[in-house]
């Protein structure tokens, strides 16, 4: 067997934190002294090389010497950790409103999955239509500036971004709208209700919006380019978003680890 050295391109101070909460984790449950192979620090390492390299859960085992069963909870165990760190949307409405943000920002993306077989009549459930290929959905929450600040449960990724908003998103941020923070949407979320805004679609019959409306048009787009580039990043920085070979609906505490990550990468 050929060894040799490898990095990991995440800072020590990250990974601490990560140990951090799994240690207060272990202590909440009980968990003795001596009782686990792995120490809390390899643990975060191990979470760590998941999110940033996605890296294969055998070779995860293989390097911390350790059953592929027993590196499958450790995973599990440490996202469920991390993603339970993630705010709830009630709560980031409250701070956008009290900090009085200008606007929110939303918007749907598909995490890639590998195929699997889940119909609903003659519908396979995870397969998108619109991006052709089997995933699932969330919906990301951001600032004006990008910043992601709440992500969905997942859905399966034959459902409709409006649909999946109105499961998880929509009451909280007409909340957000009475108080005077308005969520800026693309023409997916047309219809949604009173405080999402979205673009103005162009009328039926080849007639040309106003120069009002085109002026209102132009002004969502470039705001809307911040929540795209807010989920290119999360995707970019956790390669494990790219694509998820555990179960789809794990994916709920894939992408709330992410963006804990990225808060925590932002703090320390």
């Amino acid at each position: 067997m050929l060894s040799y050295r490898a990095s990991l391109d995440v800072s020590r101070s990250l990974a601490q934190a990560v140990a951090r909460l799994l240690f207060a984790y272990r202590a909440r449950i009980g968990t003795r002294r001596g009782r686990r192979v792995l120490g809390c620090f390899a643990q975060a390492v191990l979470l760590l090389r998941f999110m940033r390299q996605r890296a294969a859960v055998a070779d995860l085992a293989r390097d911390n010497t350790v059953s592929l069963s027993s590196a499958y909870r450790y995973l599990h165990e440490a996202l469920d950790v991390l993603a339970a760190q993630a705010p709830e949307l009630p709560e980031v409405v409250a701070e956008a409103v009290s900090a009085g943000t200008e606007h929110l920002l939303l918007d749907g993306t598909l995490i890639e999955t590998d195929r699997v077989y889940d119909r609903t009549g003659q519908r396979d459930r995870w397969y998108s239509g619109k991006h052709r290929h089997h995933g699932g959905l969330v919906q990301v929450l951001t600032d004006p500036d990008g910043r992601p600040l709440w992500v969905s449960p997942v859905e399966p990724g034959y459902t409709h971004d409006l649909t999946a908003a109105r499961i998880h998103a929509l009451p909280a941020l007409y909340r957000a709208a009475r108080h005077g923070v308005p969520t800026l949407a693309d023409k997916a979320y047309t219809g949604a209700g009173a405080g999402i805004r979205v673009p103005v679609r162009r009328p039926k019959g080849g007639q040309v919006l106003d120069r009002s409306t085109r002026g209102w048009n132009s002004y969502v787009n470039a705001e809307r380019a911040f929540v795209e580039h807010g989920i290119a990043h999360l995707k970019t920085r956790w390669r494990a978003l790219r694509r998820v070979s555990l179960c789809p609906w794990r994916i709920t505490a894939i992408v709330a680890t992410a963006s804990v990550l990225s808060w925590l990468e932002n703090r320390y």
